[in-house]
């Protein structure tokens, strides 16, 4: 399957492009810049696990687009303390992340399930 069909990689995506929308005017540049590249990180990482020959490796790469979730929470939670977007739209985009990485570990999981039974 190509990653541009999977959902996650989908939502990631436009998530990544959400934030992007919503801070483009934002002249916080060092939190602009940070959470760019950790949103953008998300789908790059789904993606480039997807293109890569091993389970294992398609894992590894699944959790770096996870942990770039708990990067992009983590700043949008500081976004909306310190004023930096509209709360309601935060929240909004907090949820999304919160749910990619759900999806994302059940993929982990069901991947790793994979291997335990290739294994044996």
């Amino acid at each position: 399957m190509l990653f541009e069909n999977l959902n996650v990689w989908k939502r990631s995506s436009r998530l990544c492009c959400d934030i992007m929308e919503e801070f483009e005017s934002n002249k916080n540049y060092a939190l602009k810049d940070q959470i760019f590249r950790s949103s953008l990180s998300i789908p790059s990482n789904i993606a480039e696990g997807e293109e890569r020959e091993t389970l294992k490796e398609k894992i590894r790469f699944y959790y770096y687009a996870k942990g770039s979730c708990g990067e992009v929470i983590t700043q949008l939670l500081i976004a909306i303390e310190t004023s930096n977007i509209h709360k309601k739209e935060g929240f909004r985009m907090l949820s999304e992340a919160r749910e990619i990485a759900k999806v994302l570990a059940t993929i982990i999981q069901n991947d790793k399930n994979k291997l335990k039974i290739k294994g044996k």
